[in-house]
Parts: structure tokens; C-alpha cells; sequence
């Protein structure tokens, strides 16, 4: 008979660590939505914050029904805006490509700031053939 009360007291703990888990994970997400949030007024701000402080569960359970569908759109808008600047900021430091640097090494060329020898090896390296270099 110990063995089992045990046992349910293990699944016990398991699951109340789960439950306590899930409950700061929807803890942290309303408090980052409520700084996320432009719209709602600081003194409210104030007030959600110091409800989730006195009264967790409820108030946790009240800003989830009243202002969930708020929540999933902020946080949506806010996925899409780093997406777009993550791919904005890769397309800038993203490498060009051939033809981009053979027209860039063109017009270097024509303005006079590399000799011929030199365009020709930009040429080469753009393409990706090996030139081998006259002495």
C-alpha cells in the first residue's frame, strides 16, 4: 500500500509542476502583452498588474477572456514586423550577385579607378573561374 501512495504522490507533483508551469507561462505573456499593448493607458496598466499581483488566477483568467483575441493580434503584428526586418536585414548583408559585381567592377573600370588586369580578375572571381595571373 506505500508504494502506491507514493506513486500517486509522484504523479502528483508531476502534475501540479505542470500545471504551475503553464500558469507562468500565461503569467508572463499577459504581463509582456500588457507592455506590448500602445493602446491601453498606463494607470490600467497599473491596475492588471497590481490584480495579477493580489488575485493571480482570476485576474489571469479574466485578461485571457476579455482581451485574448487582442492578445493573439498584437503578438501576430509583432511576429510580422521581426520576420519582415530579419529578412529586410538579411537581403542587406546577403552577398550580390554576378552580374551585380561585374557591373560594379564595370564601372570602376570606366571611371578609372582599376586597370584592366584588374577588372578582368574581378571578372573571373565573379563568375567563379580561377584566372591564373600573368606575370
Amino acid at each position: 500500500m506505500d508504494f502506491w501512495s507514493s506513486f500517486w504522490n509522484i504523479i502528483l507533483v508531476f502534475l501540479s509542476a505542470v500545471v504551475f508551469l503553464g500558469y507562468l507561462i500565461a503569467l508572463f505573456s499577459i504581463v509582456t502583452d500588457l507592455f506590448r499593448d500602445r493602446k491601453l493607458n498606463g494607470w490600467l496598466k497599473a491596475v492588471w498588474l497590481l490584480a495579477l499581483v493580489l488575485i493571480p488566477l482570476l485576474t489571469s483568467l479574466v485578461y485571457l477572456i476579455f482581451r485574448g483575441q487582442g492578445m493573439a493580434e498584437r503578438g501576430y503584428r509583432e511576429t510580422v514586423a521581426n520576420q519582415t526586418a530579419a529578412e529586410d536585414y538579411i537581403r542587406t548583408v546577403a552577398q550580390t550577385s554576378p552580374s551585380d559585381e561585374i557591373a560594379k567592377a564595370k564601372a570602376l573600370f570606366d571611371a578609372g579607378t582599376i586597370n584592366a588586369d584588374e577588372y578582368e580578375a574581378i571578372k573571373a572571381h565573379a563568375l567563379g573561374t580561377t584566372k591564373v595571373a600573368v606575370s
